[in-house]
């Protein structure tokens, strides 16, 4: 016992003497700027200077390239690796689904964000997902058809190419190599095969089966192909008549019936009155850079901006990467951010964000005052807690530079992989199951175990919350990083914490992408680190009082770091297979 008492004064005094350094000062002035390739590295990244493309699936990623080639800008690009992953990576790559874009335009400077995230249905209700008791029924909002929500991929699509394209290529055109991949076929291998294998809730529907099932039930496996005769159908067709194929006539009939024999709610007219949306991006700084994201009804960028401003004031470089108390800071920052999230956030069309507010440097510093260096403070205290929630591998991102400088961010999902497991009969669309991501009942959490509370409830029409955080980074108005993360609830602290690995650490891309990840959301009051996490490091948390779990591995991070000669560097996340950097 006494050995313990021991070892514990001794980890306060080891805190204390790394905390004395004076915190840094947000207007401080800036680090230098990393060199984009260290030197001896153990991780190095792709280089290109004619464009980069970074996918969590290979062909999808050369169709991008290949646009990239052919003269298309970055935008172009985007719109035909989108659509290519809705071939190739079924379980989250999508027609059926919807996510976020984020597009910088190297000319003038300009970066847009495109809001294309699922709404619910003119007929949803504030009760949609409760029982008869008034509890929230999780059989609902995660497995019928009151769960799917009317799907943005297409007008999102559209919209990019639409306002920021070159001009060069027909949407038909872009569509071209999907159509082609969905009606050859496409070898079962990779992530397709590890997916398949995990995605029973395929076997529900006949519509489903038939595509993703051998007939005797089993699913398809490696040295099977995938073909897809309907959705290539679709894909023909959207590009022949762009979303209008999509949203209204033969196709649009076709979901509904679908969504309505599993017990949803959507209409003709859901369909045909939705609209994606381009706002305003959510913008902060870190130690001399310009971090851009996605604002609300995305929760993603708003909360890796609060949860920078918190570790900005802290002398990282100094504690080390990957230290008991540098992961201690990044987990009592995270605490307070997820309980703002579950606080503060919805559809911005709907209520009031304070955005500035929870994106000010003023407001940082009052959280990050209440941090104390020798001590975990329970969750329960800043924010409400819940049991340990179910972790998903579904959404996908994919990062593009062309050699322009333009570039894409997007990050686009079903919600579980594969959404709702149903086929819309005649399509070969998937369906999400994305309304799970409204809060069913303040309290309730969804099924990545976050929270949600009375501004994130069902209602007509809107767009429920999200963690996505397609992100970029700028220096003195230069594009510096495109990067973004799938995860569930875990997108947040992915991505921040690659940000901060670049610019605290000196990591060059690949590197920060390797790097073992942490994670805390408050609820549960769990303490998540990857395998790779230093033993030592891990008592020493412990001591400090936090619920450490080391295990397993989370995200696929697609990120391309920019030199100022215009380098590229892109590295493709290994935690999945079939991951590729691919330049030109």
């Amino acid at each position: 016992m006494s050995r313990g008492r021991s070892a514990l004064a001794a980890l306060a005094l080891v805190c204390a003497c790394l905390f004395s350094v004076s915190p840094v000062r947000a207007d401080a002035a800036p680090p230098p700027e990393p060199p984009i390739i260290s030197q001896g590295a153990r991780f190095l990244p792709v280089l290109a200077r004619g464009g980069m493309v970074v996918a969590q699936e290979g062909a999808a990623a050369r169709v991008g390239k290949d646009v990239l080639a052919r003269g298309g800008n970055a935008v172009d690009a985007a719109v035909a690796t989108a659509l290519a992953l809705a071939v190739t990576l079924p379980r989250a790559g999508n027609l059926g689904g919807g996510g976020f874009m984020l597009i910088h335009l190297a000319a003038s400077g300009k970066t847009a964000a495109i809001d294309y995230r699922e709404t619910a249905p003119a007929a949803a209700t504030r009760e949609m997902f409760l029982d008869a008791a008034g509890e929230a029924d999780p059989e609902k909002s995660r497995r019928s058809g009151l769960a799917v929500g009317t799907p943005g991929t297409v007008a999102g699509l559209a919209l990019a190419l639409r306002r920021y394209g070159s001009g060069k290529m027909s949407l038909a055109e872009l569509a071209a190599p999907a159509v082609r991949l969905a009606r050859e076929g496409i070898a079962v291998e990779d992530d397709l095969a590890d997916s398949l294998a995990e995605a029973r809730r395929l076997a529900r529907y006949p519509s489903s089966a038939r595509i993703f099932l051998r007939p005797d039930g089993a699913p398809l496996g490696r040295g099977d192909a995938l073909r897809q005769s309907d959705l290539a159908d679709v894909l023909e067709a959207i590009g022949r008549g762009g979303e209008d194929a999509f949203y209204r006539g033969p196709v649009a009939e076709k979901i509904v019936a679908s969504v309505r024999a599993a017990g949803g709610v959507m209409t003709l007219d859901d369909l045909a009155s939705y609209r994606a949306l381009e706002r305003e991006p959510a913008r902060g700084t870190y130690r001399g850079y310009e971090i851009v994201s996605m604002p609300p009804p995305s929760s993603g960028g708003t909360h890796v901006i609060e949860l920078l401003n918190i570790l900005e004031g802290f002398p990282l470089s100094k504690l080390g990467a990957g230290s008991a108390a540098t992961i201690h800071l990044f987990a009592e920052s995270m605490k307070r951010v997820y309980a703002d999230r579950a606080r503060y956030l919805g559809d911005p069309d709907f209520v009031d964000v304070p955005l500035a507010a929870l994106t000010s440097k003023e407001y940082a510093a009052r959280l990050r005052a209440e941090i104390d260096p020798a001590r975990a403070r329970p969750a329960a205290e800043i924010g409400p807690v819940d049991p340990v929630p179910y972790e998903s591998a579904q959404t996908t991102h994919f990062s593009i530079v062309d050699g322009q400088g333009n570039a894409v961010a997007n990050t686009y999902t079903l919600n579980f992989s594969y959404g709702l497991g149903l086929v819309a009969e005649g399509t070969g669309v998937l369906l999400n199951n994305e309304l799970d991501d409204f809060a069913a009942k303040p309290g309730a959490p969804n099924a990545f175990g976050l929270l949600g509370g009375e501004a994130n409830a069902p209602g007509p029409r809107k767009r429920p919350l999200s963690s996505m955080a397609p992100l970029m980074a700028f220096k003195d108005g230069e594009l510096r990083l495109v990067t973004g993360s799938p995860g569930g609830s875990r997108i947040i602290t992915i991505v921040a914490g690659i940000v901060s690995d670049m610019i605290d650490f000196g990591m060059n891309v690949a590197e920060a992408t390797a790097a073992p990840r942490v994670h805390h959301q408050g609820s549960p009051d769990v303490l998540r680190l990857e395998r790779g996490a230093s033993p030592d490091a891990v008592e020493r948390l412990r001591a400090l009082g936090h619920a450490v779990v080391v295990g397993g591995a989370w995200g696929s991070a697609q990120t391309i770091a920019r030199d100022p000669d215009g380098t590229l560097e892109g590295a493709a996340d290994t935690r999945q297979r079939g991951t590729l950097a691919v330049g030109r």
